[in-house]
């Protein structure tokens, strides 16, 4: 680390202030970065407010060249993680850094130590904070905005991560496609042979019955991907905080649940891809006191033309029976009626070969990749 660098624990207001605003000022002028919104960003490092709080150790460090914020970066010890996996893996997060390898090891060498310290033997990362959230380095990509809930980090980053002694974990793909783009005859033949065949019904949420609803939802997710890399359970209280977020954003034509005779077995969430809301509102709903961020977001949002599929999780037991396509079939059905133009399928992981195949029979083009990066701690 470069002598007139000091990387130091996150204390105080101030510091933590300048933890949330680095990104503001180093992507100022790149136009594909989407500002998140401030008082979001509060709330998520808010351990009264963030339920990840509730059993993990979250330590911010930042790196300061003089008066100035040159870096920062959160160290995770994530005990759900380590016991649901059986390792000593930690994590670190929110990495935001100059083009500096000096600054960028100091960084990633203080979040190793702390992490050492509390009995940890492997780096993983970026996670902000788990596989739950977003996660990954985009490597490829770039000339794009990333999609709702999807990182973004300028190129340096990943000869960074590698210069400091980090190696490729594993790599997750994002996909396009397009509601214009009819599926394969065959596909849709066979997908709907499968519907009658098996009794699969398909029906959009209730939102009248939100909690019943989640919860049904949130028994299928924790065991769908339970044999997934890098999958943790939420907790009860996490998965209902993120569905109460959700909410306020979700079409619920496009939150599907696939039952068998009667039974709920799958589902699929399509969530409009609000980022360019947040681009126009460029972190800030208030403005001088006035709600000029608010009103751009809300003018914004009136004009979204993509989605994100996040999610689609079947039960063990029920998978290589056509389920998935006739989720996909159903959500670009219900895109294109609404008037949706097509969107992106992330994240899946590279070697999710059945998952990846489903996607591109569906006409998917693969359109970024981001990374897990590994290290010894």
């Amino acid at each position: 680390m470069p002598s007139d660098v000091q990387v130091t624990p996150v204390r105080g207001a101030a510091d933590r202030t300048a933890f949330i605003r680095l990104p503001y000022s180093l992507y100022r002028d790149d136009p594909n970065w989407v500002p998140p919104l401030e008082m979001e960003r509060r709330d998520f490092l808010d351990p009264k407010k963030n339920p990840f709080f509730d059993y993990a150790e979250v330590e911010l460090f930042l790196a300061r060249r003089g008066q100035d914020v040159v870096g920062r970066v959160a160290a995770i010890k994530n005990p759900r993680h380590m016991e649901f996996h059986g390792t000593k893996e930690g994590f670190f997060g929110l990495f935001e850094c100059v083009n500096d390898a000096g600054v960028a090891r100091g960084l990633l060498d203080a979040a190793s130590a702390w992490l050492k310290a509390r009995g940890i033997d492997t780096v993983l990362g970026p996670a902000n904070f788990s596989s739950n959230q977003d996660w990954g380095l985009l490597v490829e990509g770039y000339d794009s905005p990333p999609a709702l809930m999807m990182p973004y980090n300028p190129a340096y980053y990943a000869g960074l991560l590698e210069t400091c002694g980090f190696t490729k974990a594993k790599d997750l793909w994002a996909w396009e496609l397009s509601s214009s783009t009819p599926p394969p005859e065959k596909v849709a033949r066979i997908a709907e042979k499968i519907r009658q065949r098996e009794g699969i019904t398909v029906r959009a949420v209730n939102l009248k019955d939100f909690p019943a609803e989640v919860a049904r939802i949130k028994e299928i997710y924790n065991a769908a991907w339970e044999k997934n890399w890098g999958f943790i359970p939420f907790t009860d209280r996490e998965f209902d905080h993120m569905a109460k977020e959700m909410k306020a954003i979700v079409r619920p034509e496009l939150l599907l649940i696939a039952e068998v005779k009667g039974e709920p077995v799958a589902f699929s969430m399509t969530l409009p891809d609000a980022n360019p809301a947040f681009q126009a509102a460029n972190g800030r709903l208030t403005t001088f006191g006035l709600p000029i961020g608010l009103v751009k977001l809300v003018l914004a949002s009136r004009k979204l033309k993509r989605l994100r599929l996040l999610t689609l999780g079947i039960k063990e037991g029920y998978r290589r029976r056509g389920l998935d396509a006739i989720l996909y079939l159903d959500t670009l059905r219900t895109a294109k009626e609404l008037g949706y133009t097509g969107g992106e399928i992330s994240w899946t992981l590279e070697d999710n070969h059945l998952v990846n195949r489903a996607i591109e029979s569906m006409g998917g083009q693969r359109s970024k990749t981001y990374r897990v990066f590994q290290r010894p701690a």
